[in-house]
């Protein structure tokens, strides 16, 4: 197979419609051959039923060091937008490259596909890694289970670089996350024998309500110096959609919604966790004191680490000699780079494009940070020597 350019990888990743709720096979087959005919045997992190899997693989010398290069192969759902063009193929126009996921982040991955086939027929001194995931986009699950799969399969890597949109820029540090979906149950009677039943919703309003007293608590002091460094300087708690009821006279069977928390890195996230527990098992059991059919349930759907600024970090010192770029920064929104560095990585976030881009219509990025990205990958392949 003839060696691609990156935006000729760019054009082939983009045209698979990875979008979480669908198998990536399509794409890691395609991936997995076109790495192999360079010479570069990839392997395979399957989820449980084996409808997707994340990829994996390693160039250079066979020791441990590696520069890692993180990206995820999935992308949001295109329904009910009204794009301009396919959002399935490339299109350029006016300086930017359209296309879902070509800015979160199949811009990075082609980049990174590219840098290692090149590291790998330069003969680099120091190994080079890639480690696409699955399932981002729906909480980050897919990656922990593929870093664990990576453990002595290949030489532990040591610097990684997670490729989401930051224009380049070097972010050391994010917020951690977890949500909760919540099902409280009731019991439905008439509303004028309202002390008989089990409202699910006005009980259910009890949980959200001290989700806001939690908020002002949290916000209440003065932020530490570390979460100074976010925007806004603190944890939250949010609910963001409620469903139940069946009618206005009935006293609502059932209620759900969700609760999440975004977590800055020095805060005890456990506890957070722990202390919505208490609550709902405190809500739980006076709802069942009252009726035993009703209760309230808790399912954990995504829990994401912080990523938290190192000391002399590796995967930071890399970046800054890489970039020339002595700034760093923070963002609220989580990636795959806490997760790499709870597995003991030394781990930053920098890639091309810009956040606000990800998930939109009409999704781009711009040509010239697709090009500064690989530039990046060319200056890491001269520096592995």
């Amino acid at each position: 197979m003839n060696t691609l350019t990156p935006r000729q990888l760019l054009d082939k990743l983009v045209s698979f419609p990875t979008v979480s709720r669908v198998s990536n096979l399509d794409l890691v087959d395609w991936l997995e051959g076109y790495l192999a005919s360079h010479g570069i045997a990839a392997h395979r992190s399957w989820n449980e039923d084996r409808t997707k899997a994340a990829l994996f693989a390693h160039v250079g010398p066979w020791v441990e060091g590696a520069v890692v290069l993180s990206g995820h192969s999935d992308v949001v759902p295109v329904d009910g937008q009204d794009w301009t063009s396919d959002p399935w193929t490339v299109t350029e126009r006016d300086g930017r490259l359209y296309g879902r996921g070509t800015c979160d982040m199949k811009g990075f991955d082609a980049l990174a596909v590219w840098a290692l086939v090149e590291a790998h027929s330069k003969g680099v001194k120091r190994p080079l890694q890639l480690a696409l995931s699955y399932d981002e986009e729906v909480g980050c699950t897919g990656a922990p289970p593929m870093i664990a799969a990576m453990q002595g399969v290949v030489p532990k890597g040591e610097a990684v670089v997670v490729g989401e949109p930051s224009r380049m820029a070097l972010i050391t540090g994010h917020k951690g996350g977890t949500g909760f979906h919540v099902h409280v149950k009731g019991f439905e009677v008439h509303s004028s024998l309202l002390s008989y039943g089990v409202s699910a919703i006005m009980e259910g309003a009890r949980l959200i309500q001290w989700v806001n007293d939690q908020n002002a608590a949290i916000q209440a002091p003065q932020p530490s110096a570390v979460a100074a460094m976010f925007d806004p300087p603190f944890t939250t708690m949010h609910v963001g959609m409620i469903e139940g009821g069946t009618a206005h006279n009935i006293t609502a069977g059932d209620c759900r919604f969700a609760i999440e928390m975004r977590v800055v890195p020095d805060d005890d996230e456990a506890a957070r966790i722990a202390a919505v527990e208490t609550e709902a098992a405190r809500l739980d059991a006076s709802l069942k004191a009252k009726r035993p059919e009703a209760g309230v349930h808790l399912e954990k759907f995504f829990g994401v680490p912080a990523l938290r600024p190192e000391v002399d970090g590796a995967a930071e010192a890399l970046v800054r000699r890489l970039t020339g770029n002595n700034a760093t920064g923070v963002v609220s929104y989580g990636t795959e780079a806490g997760q790499f560095q709870e597995a003991g990585y030394s781990a930053v976030v920098c890639g091309p494009g810009d956040i606000a881009q990800a998930h939109q219509v009409d999704e781009f990025i711009e040509v010239s940070e697709f090009q500064a990205g690989h530039a990046f990958m060319q200056r890491l392949v001269e520096h592995l020597g």
